[in-house]
């Protein structure tokens, strides 16, 4: 059952999903060589509760820490670990946080140091995906026509789009109706109405579409080692639009990156 919000209600989802882009924000300068991904957890954890909100990860479905990190061929649900980051890797960090009843969620492919040109453009065409997708979450579409656009742009590069993994409805539980795969057919699904709140998160392959499971039963990676970018935000439907309530605003800002992207789904000012 899809649960619709009030206005109020997404107001106080705006301030769980900020508390998440922060929380990527403060981290975008600490990804770096040498860095390990238990550290950037426990820097990530301490932040959200000094924010009022706690790690909305930490103990979800018994999962031990407060972000999924991924790296390389790793598509997502990375456990962190002790393994220093080296020169070259992507990380994907996909965060959580629960304030006023409500969860934010998000997640974003860091490059650490220099990468390849090939896992530059790999990152680059799946966060485009990303807002392609976020276009088509407006009242009257339905969820097909998300995920087809999302998936007939990353395979026109070449691409695996991931199947097994999708989006979803986000409210005060992590995962609510509907599920939004980053594939599918216009027209088919559930259709948007306003007041929807959903999680848009493309997971797209260099190569197959293909995944495994490691026996720790979390961390998922591609079949074929090839690496694998993750990007997604959180999405209501107001005046029939969609408004983003997450950013990459403060990423941005600590990376010293210019964008426009964010601006045609932003209907009210990003605070920074």
């Amino acid at each position: 059952m899809i649960i619709v919000k009030t206005p109020e209600e997404i107001e106080l989802m705006r301030e769980s999903a900020l508390i998440v882009s922060k929380t990527l924000g403060m981290l975008a300068s600490e990804v770096k060589p040498g860095v390990t991904t238990l550290y950037l957890d426990k820097l990530a954890e301490d932040f959200i509760r000094d924010h009022g909100a706690v790690p909305g990860f930490l103990g979800l479905y018994d999962f031990p820490n407060s972000l999924c990190m991924s790296p390389n061929a790793q598509v997502v649900h990375g456990i962190p670990n002790a393994t220093p980051l080296v020169e070259g890797d992507i990380i994907s960090i996909d965060c959580g946080a629960f304030k006023n009843n409500y969860h934010g969620d998000h997640a974003y492919t860091f490059e650490v140091g220099e990468v390849t040109p090939e896992v530059k453009k790999l990152l680059e065409v799946t966060k485009q995906s990303l807002y392609i997708g976020i276009k088509e979450f407006k009242v009257g579409n339905r969820v097909g026509d998300v995920g087809y656009a999302i998936q007939k742009f990353t395979e026109a590069h070449g691409y695996g789009v991931v199947r097994e993994l999708v989006g979803h409805g986000l409210g005060q539980k992590m995962h609510e109706d509907p599920e939004m795969p980053n594939y599918g057919r216009r027209g088919r699904g559930k259709k948007f109405v306003e007041g929807m709140v959903v999680a848009i998160e493309p997971m797209t392959n260099m190569g197959t579409k293909r995944i495994n499971q490691l026996k720790d039963g979390w961390t998922i990676l591609t079949a074929d080692g090839k690496p694998s970018a993750h990007f997604e935000h959180d999405v209501a439907i107001v005046n029939g639009k969609p408004e983003l309530l997450s950013t990459f605003k403060y990423i941005y800002d600590a990376l010293g990156i210019e964008s426009d992207e964010e601006d045609e789904f932003h209907q009210k000012e990003i605070q920074l």
